[in-house]
């Protein structure tokens, strides 16, 4: 039974009920529901009422921004009916929803957007096939839209959508810079194997990464070439090319260990080494300029974090201006979230149960909501399992048991096959815990205008909300 309620309702009971509230407000029985089925050249609109008779359709071949005859032709239609309120609704696909939301706001048009999930799994229910045209997929988001199966979407201000562009901007060059990384690698390990192991970690080394630069944009596929001119000479080419790829100075040990490979040839593939070589070299150059364009992203993420006032979040031990500027940058505004759980679901992170009757299955992540926020947090708490102290101990104590039972194992037999993947899970749903505590500890110190506080963080102290300090004058 919920805490202080007579009737058996529960607190999320009593959530889900205000949030259906919120929106029957914008789709009140009496009013009709525009459905806009949106493409690039080519917008279907379909006028229901609440029993979903459709009122009145029409598709008209215009781009989405210049949509808004037809959607005064549509509002005309619903109040030629009798239906004085009138609401839109539309699946989010690409950008072209936000031209809608702009439109219905220069028209005091409220606006509610379907999942573009919750429309597939209703486009099987609704027949059993797979069929899909425009025209029945308006009325069958109109039709979403009256069930109250929507939400309503976010008016981001200036500073949070340009965080989030730079948050897209960031995950594509991380994307491109480790691509490059493995073709690099893997060119390398055919045309030139040996120089791999010059360098415990090639890739990130930055003398490593300018020698080979030199050496595979000079040598014309023959390495050998460049051993014919003095080690001076090709300390001086390093250390003109080091200041490409952020750093002022050559580290001497891998640059001479790099020039003394220049005649190894132990498993070349002659005939591809050429070529290979030639692309190694444009994908270094690739790398190069990734990561230059990733550094300055990453500086105006936290020029925006800063805007925003949010800077105090790197005060979290192991978690960088960065690291939360992207983590905002997916989850948006935490203020439009009724709870720090709702952030949890958000990034898929919250439990999913699986349970009938006497029947108790194993709980799993949702792994719903939006893809890119857990892997952005995924990436963030690693580090800080390490160096965050209340996140070290909390990861400490959620894995003594994996750790005991992997002791306590007998060696190769298959209970310690299954314990050793027994303490695997445990590891891992320990991670997925700090990083939901990550989201909670980000959610509270932002709406609740407070800084890092490792007792309040811990539990240790019945403080929820610690107030943030005042600023130095």
């Amino acid at each position: 039974m919920g805490k202080g309620s007579g009737n058996g309702t529960t607190r999320g009971d009593r959530k889900r009920n205000a949030r259906r509230e919120r929106l029957r407000g914008l789709l009140p029985r009496d009013g009709a529901v525009i459905g806009i089925d949106l493409a690039e050249d080519k917008q279907a609109i379909a006028v229901i009422d609440h029993d979903v008779r459709v009122l009145a359709r029409k598709t008209v071949r215009v781009k989405a921004f210049r949509l808004g005859e037809a959607l005064d032709w549509a509002v005309g239609q619903a109040r030629a009916k009798g239906f004085a309120p009138v609401t839109v609704a539309c699946e989010p696909t690409g950008p072209r929803w936000m031209q809608v939301q702009r439109l219905c706001a220069e028209r005091g048009l409220p606006l509610v957007c379907i999942q573009p999930l919750v429309s597939h799994i209703a486009r099987e229910q609704q027949d059993y096939t797979t069929h899909k045209t425009d025209e029945s997929d308006c009325v069958m988001i109109a039709r979403l839209a009256v069930e109250l199966h929507c939400y309503i979407p976010e008016e981001l201000d200036e500073a949070w959508a340009h965080l989030r562009q730079l948050g897209r901007r960031r995950a594509q060059l991380i994307t491109a810079e480790t691509a490059s990384m493995h073709r690099i690698q893997d060119f390398l390990s055919v045309a030139w194997p040996t120089v791999t192991g010059t360098c415990a970690q090639p890739l990130k080394s930055v003398t490593w990464l300018a020698a080979v630069q030199v050496v595979t944009s000079r040598c014309g596929g023959q390495p050998a070439r460049l051993a014919e001119m003095a080690e001076e000479a090709f300390t001086e080419l390093v250390q003109a090319a080091v200041p490409g790829w952020g750093r002022k100075r050559a580290f001497g040990p891998i640059r001479r260990r790099v020039f003394a490979a220049l005649t190894d040839t132990e498993g070349v593939v002659a005939w591809s080494r050429r070529g290979l070589l030639r692309r190694v070299a444009d994908e270094l150059g690739d790398l190069q300029r990734a990561r230059a364009q990733l550094r300055a992203v990453e500086a105006d993420m936290a020029g925006v974090l800063g805007e925003l006032g949010l800077s105090r979040l790197a005060d979290i031990p192991a978690l960088t201006a960065v690291g939360a500027a992207a983590i905002l940058a997916e989850a948006g505004d935490p203020h439009r979230y009724d709870s720090s759980s709702s952030l949890v679901k958000h990034a898929g992170m919250s439990p999913s149960d699986n349970a009938s009757g006497a029947f108790l299955g194993a709980a799993h992540i949702s792994r719903r909501g939006r893809p890119g926020l857990r892997l952005t947090v995924w990436r963030a708490v690693w580090p800080m399992l390490q160096f965050n102290p209340v996140m070290a101990a909390k990861y400490q104590a959620m894995t003594q048991a994996a750790g005991a039972a992997e002791e306590h194992a007998a060696a190769g037999t298959r209970q310690a096959s299954a314990a050793a993947a027994a303490a695997r899970a445990r590891r891992a749903k320990a991670r997925v815990a700090c990083a939901a505590s990550l989201l909670r500890w980000i959610y509270s110190m932002v709406v609740h205008d407070t800084s890092w506080d490792a007792a309040v963080a811990a539990g240790e102290t019945a403080t929820q909300h610690a107030p943030r300090p005042a600023e130095a004058a």
